[in-house]
């Protein structure tokens, strides 16, 4: 569908709240947080959020029109109000992959009753989003992405080392933070060794200065929402930090490249690829990757923003999902 720049002037819609919720039972003692708001008997979306291990913020449900969706929003395991939380270090983490997540979005799919959704997230849950689409294409009828991640090993790499090119001092902080770390190594799974420690102290620290470098990651972006992981509370730091390392330490057990490859199988499936230009988190190369090797995509560039958003990205995400409401 091609590459477009964007500018545009939809505003959210009211803030609503969900007329059904629960906790769904996916097995190995896990419960998923879920919810639905809008129209019951509307065209179904489901938003996947970031992270991974973010929570869903309930914010988003403002930007689906709530006469013509049913919304669907779900705290994927370990975090948010999801059971049990992964700031728990006796929570076991061998329960909680890719494969763990893509079966749970398949298990709530069944349990709401739903046939086919739109999807809708950004940056993890871009990820996941393409992980499910390309398992599942049938049970999707579009999909929205915002701030496109593949969770290659490289997007990692750059993330996590590549970065130190442009931010010398910060990244010299958070390789200290993991003290195992050589000058030029990678510290991701030091951090993940670090968030299993039993001294709560050592996992309180390793989460602050690893929330401290993605801090730093953002600090330029002042259309966005710079600042906003240091101040998550305390559990939510902790389960954020726990389980993104976790999944980074192992490439989101994806294959090198599995996503692009893959994309194929997305042919018949309608997208809008949302980045900013001025995003350091994840470089708009795996948008533009993405919408040459996926037919049904048009990737549309926002000047001004980075990975956390701008105003005219807002508006192009609203626009983007109100093209899936008839």
């Amino acid at each position: 569908m091609g590459t477009v720049t964007t500018s545009g002037a939809r505003q959210p819609f009211p803030e609503i709240e969900p007329y059904d919720s629960g906790l769904l039972d996916v097995g190995a003692d896990n419960r998923i947080y879920w919810e639905t708001s809008g129209n019951p008997d509307g065209r179904p979306a489901l938003v996947v959020h970031g992270g991974p291990g973010s929570g869903g913020r309930r914010g988003a449900r403002t930007l689906f029109d709530p006469d013509v969706f049913r919304i669907v929003l779900f705290d994927q395991r370990g975090c948010g109000e999801s059971l049990p939380h992964a700031s728990d270090p006796a929570v076991d983490m061998r329960n909680n992959t890719t494969a763990h997540l893509l079966t749970d979005m398949e298990s709530l799919r069944e349990h709401l009753g739903i046939d086919r959704w739109l999807l809708y997230g950004g940056s993890w849950g871009s990820t996941l989003i393409l992980a499910y689409a390309e398992r599942h294409p049938e049970r999707v009828t579009g999909i929205v992405l915002a701030g496109v991640t593949t969770t290659r090993p490289q997007e990692i790499d750059w993330l996590y080392r590549g970065l130190r090119l442009l931010l010398p001092a910060e990244w010299e902080r958070f390789r200290g933070g993991a003290p195992g770390t050589a000058p030029d190594g990678n510290p991701v799974e030091a951090y993940r060794q670090l968030m299993e420690d039993p001294d709560p102290e050592v996992r309180a620290a390793a989460a602050r200065e690893w929330c401290a470098w993605e801090d730093a990651v953002i600090a330029h972006e002042t259309l966005g929402a710079p600042g906003q992981y240091s101040t998550k509370p305390d559990a939510a730091r902790l389960a954020f930090v726990r389980i993104c390392t976790h999944y980074f330490a192992h490439a989101a057990w994806l294959e090198d490249g599995q996503l692009l490859c893959d994309a194929h199988r997305l042919a018949a499936i309608p997208g809008v690829l949302i980045h900013g230009r001025l995003d350091l988190s994840a470089p708009l190369r795996t948008a533009w990757e993405l919408s040459r090797a996926w037919s049904g995509a048009e990737l549309r560039i926002i000047e001004d923003s980075g990975h956390t958003g701008s105003p005219e990205l807002s508006a192009s995400i609203l626009d983007a999902i109100a093209r899936f409401a008839t």
